[in-house]
């Protein structure tokens, strides 16, 4: 089969679509025919050489796919070869084919198609981990999100707005704030020109962040009392300052997570809660994904420099 395959650390030009052997599945897993994966800020620090994959799992590229089941291993439970599905995984999306351990694989979506649904995996394992299981976020609360015009924000906007919460977002410029307003959110902060904890500043019962250290005391203080903050991202650095002081007027708290390394079985329960509470949403139409561009495989390296551009709404997928 073909791959992309990384040559040596560096910028998009080391990304190289070759030939490498095929995966077969081991028991327990399937493997998948891939129809599109999709770029996620995780791949381009893997290929910068500062995101290692996870021990056992694929150094290829690539946190998620969407395609039909080829192969089915020993002691698989619920799936056929034939199925069509998307599945979470730990590596090796930007490829033909890929094994997965069946925990993590989802059936594709209704209403919306095979390709679409290679958007999803990643962005909705996240959101419903992060902001429903961890947060708790409940009808009537009010979500802060940042990064709204990302693939990770325009999903939870939809899918906290079909659940009767108010949004609140943070955008980079004044047409991706549009876009946000457009998919439901209630309010929207350019945040080059104006300060979010200002405008939000005691509003927020829950905060999904990507940007970590640097808006840590800004996220503070729009929360309300008991307000929660959970941290999934760090593109604002690492180490920052709390005022405990706040924070325990405010009896908040603040969480941080991530995917990757969750063992198999933790994201088997988070694949099976994006699938039982957001696959019939999507069905209904009440939830789509957001796609920027659609790019071949093979392409690679012209969709990763697409999301370092940062100008892009939602995901951009990779496809076969």
């Amino acid at each position: 089969m073909r791959a992309i395959v990384i040559s040596e650390p560096g910028g998009p030009e080391v990304l190289v679509w070759q030939e490498v052997p095929d995966p077969r599945p081991a028991a327990g897993e399937v493997v998948i025919d891939v129809a599109a994966s999709a770029v996620n800020r995780a791949d381009l620090l893997q290929r910068q050489g500062h995101y290692p994959p996870p021990r056992g799992a694929s150094d290829i590229l690539g946190l998620e796919c969407s395609g039909v089941i080829s192969e089915v291993g020993e002691g698989v439970e619920g799936l056929s070869v034939g199925d069509k599905v998307c599945a979470l995984l730990a590596g090796g999306g930007y490829a033909e084919r890929v094994a997965v351990p069946w925990q993590q694989v989802m059936p594709a979506p209704d209403g919306i198609s095979l390709a679409e649904a290679g958007a999803l995996p990643e962005v909705s394992c996240t959101v419903w981990s992060n902001v429903f299981m961890t947060a708790r976020l409940r009808k009537g609360e009010t979500l802060l999100v940042h990064g709204g015009a990302s693939g990770i924000g325009t999903l939870a906007i939809q899918l906290a707005k079909a659940y009767g919460s108010r949004v609140l977002v943070t955008a980079g410029s004044a047409e991706k704030v549009q876009r946000c307003l457009d998919l439901g959110a209630d309010e929207g902060v350019n945040y080059r020109e104006e300060d979010f904890a200002e405008r939000f500043a005691g509003q927020a019962d829950v905060v999904l962040d990507i940007v970590g250290a640097r808006y840590l005391p800004g996220n503070i203080d729009t929360l309300k009392t008991g307000g929660r903050l959970v941290v999934i991202g760090m593109q604002g650095g690492t180490v920052g300052e709390l005022d405990l002081g706040k924070l325990l007027a405010k009896r908040a708290s603040v969480s941080a997570s991530g995917l990757r390394n969750r063992p198999v079985d933790e994201k088997g329960v988070i694949c099976r809660g994006v699938a039982n509470n957001i696959w019939p949403l999507i069905s209904a139409g009440a939830i789509r994904p957001v796609v920027h561009a659609e790019v071949p495989m093979a392409n690679a390296a012209e969709a990763h420099r697409m999301l370092e551009a940062g100008q892009h709404i939602g995901k951009i997928l990779l496809t076969r």
